[in-house]
């Protein structure tokens, strides 16, 4: 059972990382292209280090926490990079006129020269 529970975690890792790498060769948009290797790395790296995990606990009968360490700073990190690259994109490619509205009397968060007021 444990082999089969760590070849499936490795099948998904490889697959999110081959669709990933698939999807920022093939996409158009820089925004798109963003999009799919950051899913690739967390889901796909995540899945990986998990079937990692797993090994060394049920074979070697011990616990690795390099591993789940990993994968706690992917999980942080990967989501901040990718909006930090989005909103480089966004100043550096849109004009804030050429957005859509957002529906309140505010601009766009990215957009703003100062805070709201707080209540």
């Amino acid at each position: 059972m444990a082999d089969l529970l760590i070849s499936a975690l490795l099948v998904i890792g490889g697959t999110f990382g081959l669709i990933g790498s698939y999807g920022l060769l093939k996409l158009d948009d820089p925004m798109r292209r963003l999009h799919a290797p950051t899913k690739a790395s967390t889901v796909g790296l995540g899945t990986t280090l998990i079937a990692s995990v797993c090994y060394f606990w049920f074979f070697r009968e011990t616990v690795t926490w390099h591993e789940l360490l990993i994968v706690v700073f992917l999980f942080l990190t990967s989501p901040i990079t990718a909006t930090f690259l989005a909103k480089v994109h966004l100043h550096r490619s849109r004009r804030p006129e050429d957005l859509p509205p957002t529906g309140t009397d505010r601009p766009w968060a990215t957009y703003e020269t100062e805070a709201p007021p707080r209540d």
